[in-house]
């Protein structure tokens, strides 16, 4: 069970994504209206990928306020602990190739406070999922020290629901294996 606001845009994603006008079931980043956030907006990113990572478009002010500095051009990967780098890499991955949801579940600061942070696929101008809308959800207030480091820990990330794109497989022509 995820939390409220989590499951909350994974709720409005999902309804983004069953729309007609939605290709593959990720919806376009313009279908997206920041006020439907309501106040979750504050909690929210938006990030654009580029191979194994993603970089920071745009990041609200709780997000900012929690890592301590502006994250426009940052990478996001570098807002985790190295240790976690791999598993988000993957989850960022997992997001696009399967065209779903996929959470982190993760810890804060001094790793006892835990947060979710929720990636959700999106298509840019250019057509392609390029795109995340993210969403950090912290199970409870977090309360860090001035001099404590403000990086994530990955624990598990999670799919949420069905692939909306098929599975690649491998496929033999005349004998002769092809991708």
């Amino acid at each position: 069970m995820f939390h409220p606001d989590t499951q909350f845009l994974i709720d409005h994603w999902t309804a983004l994504s069953r729309r007609s006008v939605s290709r593959g079931g990720i919806p376009d980043r313009a279908a997206l209206e920041p006020d439907a956030l309501g106040l979750r907006l504050p909690r929210t990113f938006m990030a654009q990928r580029c191979r194994d990572d993603a970089v920071v478009r745009l990041a609200g002010g709780w997000i900012e306020g929690f890592h301590g500095e502006s994250l426009k051009g940052q990478s996001l990967l570098s807002l985790w602990r190295t240790a976690s780098r791999p598993l988000v890499s993957t989850a960022l991955l997992q997001a696009v190739r399967e065209g779903r949801p996929v959470v982190i579940v993760a810890l804060a600061g001094s790793l006892t406070a835990q947060i979710e942070v929720a990636l959700l696929p999106l298509r840019g101008p250019s057509g392609r999922p390029d795109r995340l809308l993210g969403l950090y959800a912290p199970a409870a207030t977090l309360s860090l020290a001035t001099d404590e480091p403000r990086l994530l820990t990955a624990r598990v990330s999670i799919g949420v629901g069905d692939a909306a794109r098929a599975p690649l497989s491998l496929a033999a022509v005349g004998g002769r294996r092809i991708a």
